[in-house]
């Protein structure tokens, strides 16, 4: 992966970046995604946003030898401390970290955040707390991506703050669109984890100490929403 061939999954974040945007790309690593857009046209201006020293060099080579200096600001800064009022974002890319860092991010760097911009996130894991997070602070679910990319699945979810939103338990767990989309990807992955529900389930029953009821109920209540989903 580089500048010029993304992964499959940054190009399905790629394509969820408005045109003429001004992007904020938080934990850019090598700064592949804000030099591919601004590369293709697609975006006006970025800030590649990292917090640890050797991701924010790479990033800063990667735009010194696109000739982006101008147009694309790497800075060393914790989450969305990364964006200046003078930025003028108006889109957000926050990818490749678990679902609870993701939303501790956005949770932390609220001053950061106008309301204005679409947020783009691609988390590795924990969506469900993340749609909470975004449920809870008004942000409306506009899409939902589901691939399967190196034997992993991920995520991608498109949001915009249009509150009040409420969603179902459910809905928080699955994705409310994807829920209605029903794509084989998504179907395949549910199939999957309910698999592991049932065997982690059948561990418990055989376990020597006792499990927490509470962690029984939790995993048997899930096991119960896949089966009612995919039948």
């Amino acid at each position: 992966m580089n500048e010029q061939t993304l992964s499959m999954r940054l190009e399905r974040v790629a394509a969820h970046v408005p045109a003429g945007a001004r992007l904020a790309d938080i934990g850019s690593d090598h700064g592949y995604l804000p030099v591919a857009l601004m590369r293709r046209g697609v975006i006006e201006a970025a800030v590649a946003g990292e917090v640890a020293l050797t991701p924010f060099r790479s990033a800063g080579r990667s735009v010194r030898e696109n000739d982006f200096d101008q147009q694309i600001t790497v800075r060393l800064a914790n989450g969305l401390a990364a964006i200046e009022p003078g930025d003028g974002i108006s889109a957000i890319s926050i990818c490749g970290m678990g679902g609870e860092t993701i939303r501790d991010i956005l949770d932390n760097g609220k001053a950061h955040l106008s309301g204005q911009e679409r947020l783009i996130l691609q988390p590795n894991g924990g969506e469900q707390p993340l749609r909470q997070w975004l449920m809870d602070n008004g942000y409306r679910i506009l899409c939902e991506e589901l691939l399967r990319e190196n034997r992993f699945d991920y995520e991608i979810i498109v949001a915009e703050r249009d509150g009040p939103v409420m969603y179902t338990d459910e809905e928080l767990y699955f994705g409310p669109l994807q829920m209605q989309a029903r794509s084989p990807a998504f179907l395949i992955k549910w199939q999957r984890i309910l698999r592991v529900k049932h065997k982690t389930l059948s561990h418990f029953a055989r376990a020597r100490q006792a499990v927490p009821e509470e962690k029984v109920q939790d995993i048997t209540r899930q096991a119960r929403w896949i089966t009612e989903l995919l039948a």
